[in-house]
């Protein structure tokens, strides 16, 4: 297996589970602003930040309001991790690599792009917006379970495997960070109180877990236990605990894995050991936070320098 193969797989799982990852975000937050009186005051821009392109956003639009940011979240072409943009990358990478997955893989990504570009506008409209992501997110998980129950799991499923937990880590650091920023410094705020359960029901649903958090925690809503529950729990899929331990079994099967092991065992050691009361009390949260998604990011640097990278013009060396 050649190393831009292997790369063009490990993107392909990013881009997918990142479109995922956002239209679940939004229709969650979709659904929040229904819920809420029209008298508070929700942040849409909140949103762009979680996904980190700030700036992007800053340089094309003048105003914050929800039409921008659903738009500029789903659909804008100079933002990188926009949905369309996202299922864009992914097809590209799918069609480069149709060889090593299977065919119904190709014809899965194919027409979820070719859906997302032909009903885009519906996605940015309020009155089509929850069929539309709906749709996207359905979509997404067909092709993960199709690849997980009709691909050889050699070494590119476990690239695969590899780049989709890597995504689904950071994207959860990332919304328990703007969550808890937003949510746990109004605990005093006696006009946000009521609101604070439908709040971090919205962050559960984001990340589909609320029935799971329901299930398992057996207590009312709160932000400590949220986070506790998105970061420490290891049998959500989606939990940063869970996703790290999935990056590590993957990497395990790898040849030539020992930095980038070395990294998921300490990032993984540091979400599990967290002290999240402590943190909260102490209001450092964001700090550990920051500090997590540096050891995703650094991860994800020593994936690319282990198996992505080779010099110029020499041929591409053999990963498994």
């Amino acid at each position: 297996m050649l190393s831009r193969v292997a790369e063009r797989v490990y993107w392909m799982a990013r881009y997918v589970e990142r479109a995922e990852n956002t239209a679940r975000m939004v229709r969650a937050f979709s659904l929040l602003a229904l819920d809420m009186p029209k008298s508070a005051q929700l942040s849409w821009r909140g949103l762009v930040s979680v996904t980190g392109h700030d700036a992007e956003f800053e340089a094309h639009y003048q105003r914050e309001d929800e039409r921008n940011c659903v738009k500029f979240l789903l659909a804008d072409a100079d933002n990188p991790g926009a949905v369309l943009s996202s299922l864009r990358k992914a097809r590209e990478n799918v069609r480069t690599t149709r060889d090593l997955v299977p065919s119904e893989a190709w014809e899965v990504m194919n027409e979820l792009f070719l859906f997302a570009r032909d009903h885009i506008d519906q996605g940015i409209t309020k009155r089509g917006r929850f069929e539309f992501l709906s749709e996207v997110i359905e979509r997404c998980q067909m092709l993960t379970g199709l690849l997980a129950g009709s691909m050889s799991h050699d070494a590119a499923y476990d690239f695969i495997r590899l780049g989709r937990n890597l995504e689904r880590a950071d994207m959860t650091t990332r919304q328990v960070d703007v969550g808890a920023l937003r949510l746990l410094k109004r605990e005093d705020d006696e006009t946000a109180r009521p609101y604070e359960g439908l709040l971090w029901t919205s962050i559960l649903r984001s990340e589909g877990g609320f029935q799971m958090y329901r299930l398992h925690v057996k207590r009312r809503i709160n932000g400590p236990d949220v986070v506790r529950f998105l970061l420490q729990d290891t049998a959500f899929p989606r939990a940063v605990a869970h996703a790290l331990t999935e990056v590590q079994a993957a990497l395990e099967r790898l040849p030539r894995n020992e930095m980038p092991l070395r990294l998921v065992t300490q990032a993984r050691r540091h979400a599990l050991n967290a002290d999240i009361d402590e943190l909260i009390g102490e209001d450092t949260l964001h700090e550990f936070l920051e500090t997590l998604q540096q050891d995703v990011a650094e991860l994800h640097g020593a994936n690319v320098r282990t198996w992505f990278q080779f010099p110029e013009n020499a041929p591409a060396p053999d990963v498994a």
